[in-house]
């Protein structure tokens, strides 16, 4: 037998608001069970005021009730009514909670990301869907490849492990630098003025410091006394193995009869330069005397490396 009665669309919940306490006011707040309420709209409310039903003679915005005229603070609230719609009724704005949501109750196409969902992408906290991965980065035989950027570290001191497969100390490269510096002669006393393309280049990996320098003076002031280079850009560690006997190219005004040659002590950032001298072949240290006027006889090219601490 067929269901005889009412529709189900005229069929409404009706929920029991908290009465109101009239103060002389013209507005008040709509609580259920203390809690503030907004209903759908002013046309689902029914109130009663001193056995009065009220109906279409107020608005509501949001959980606020409008009578459009002041209540007497003696008046009595007998009840106030919300209706909903129909079986089931429209919640409003804000109640319903997660617990309420069914899992997997929300499609994708209930959200506004962008994008193309597939099994090569995730959804982003930008609502936009993106392909797996870091951008610029790609996969391919267990190989890396960054396509575009650098691979930059959060913080100093961490590196890379290479040709191994665990952290071994030996194989960790955490430290390398390129640059320039400004090389310098030391005296005893006086000086010499160098031209402006003189300068130190320098490559540090690891411990180790691969450097060249070219120097070339243009004017002498009475420079005396033995002669070094300064300004290394690294200091050298402090033990034997440190040090360094580096050959070189020079052109000097004086005739050194025999290779020049060049030392770096250990802890230190300084070049001693030696001279064969030309009644022994014993190495001796050039002097600030050996320099000449003039810049075409005092160019030199140092080319060596060393290791630090």
């Amino acid at each position: 037998m067929a269901y005889i009665g009412r529709d189900t669309d005229k069929i409404s919940n009706v929920e029991v608001l908290d009465n109101i306490t009239f103060d002389g006011s013209s507005s008040y707040t709509l609580q259920k069970n203390s809690v503030n309420f907004t209903p759908s709209s002013a046309n689902t409310l029914l109130v009663s005021i001193d056995g009065v039903v009220q109906a279409g003679n107020f608005t509501v915005s949001g959980s606020t009730i409008d009578f459009g005229t002041a209540v007497a603070g003696t008046s009595t609230c007998d009840f106030v009514l919300h209706y909903g719609v129909g079986l089931i009724t429209a919640p409003s704005d804000g109640t319903v909670t997660t617990a309420k949501l069914a899992d997997s109750s929300v499609s994708l196409a209930k959200l506004t990301a962008t994008g193309t969902k597939d099994a090569t992408t995730f959804l982003r906290g930008d609502n936009t869907f993106a392909t797996a991965g870091l951008t610029g980065v790609t996969t391919d035989s267990g190989n890396v490849t960054i396509t575009d950027g650098d691979l930059i570290f959060g913080g100093a001191g961490h590196g890379v492990y290479l040709g191994v497969t665990s952290a071994t100390a030996a194989n960790h490269l955490d430290d390398y630098e390129e640059g320039s510096f400004t090389p310098a002669y030391g005296f005893d006393s006086g000086s010499v003025t160098m031209q402006s393309g003189s300068r130190g280049d320098y490559v540090k990996i690891g411990n180790l410091v691969h450097f060249q320098i070219y120097m070339a003076t243009t004017a002498i002031s009475s420079p005396s006394g033995d002669t070094s280079i300064t300004g290394l850009p690294f200091t050298t560690g402090d033990n034997s193995s440190s040090t360094a006997t580096i050959g070189l190219m020079y052109r000097f005004g004086t005739d050194f009869d025999g290779d020049t040659k060049a030392r770096i002590s250990q802890d230190g950032t300084t070049i001693q330069l030696f001279k064969n001298a030309s009644s022994s072949t014993s190495a001796t240290r050039i002097q600030g005397s050996d320099f000449t006027s003039g810049s075409a006889y005092n160019n030199l090219h140092i080319a060596g490396c060393y290791s630090t601490a």
